[in-house]
C-alpha cells in the first residue's frame, strides 16, 4: 500500500509558490518540501485540513492511494 502525495500538481493548478504556502499553513518551507517529495512518514489531520483551506481542494486532490498488487 502506497500513498502518493499529489500536493506539486495542486499548487500548480492554483499557481502557488511554496513560500505562499507554506506561510499560509504555518509550516517551514523545508517541512513543506518533505511533505511535497513524499519523505514524511505522516503528518496531521489538521495540517490536511489547512492544506485544503489554502488551496481550495478536497483531500482527495491531495492524496492518492497505489495498490502494490498487480
Amino acid at each position: 500500500m502506497t500513498i502518493i502525495i499529489r500536493l506539486d500538481v495542486m499548487m500548480a493548478k492554483k499557481k502557488i509558490r511554496s513560500n505562499q504556502l507554506a506561510e499560509a499553513i504555518g509550516i517551514t518551507e523545508a517541512n513543506l518540501s518533505l511533505l511535497k517529495n513524499g519523505k514524511i512518514k505522516g503528518f496531521k489531520l489538521e495540517t490536511l485540513n489547512k492544506l485544503c483551506i489554502a488551496l481550495d481542494c478536497q483531500p482527495g486532490d491531495l492524496l492518492e492511494f497505489e495498490s502494490e498488487e498487480p
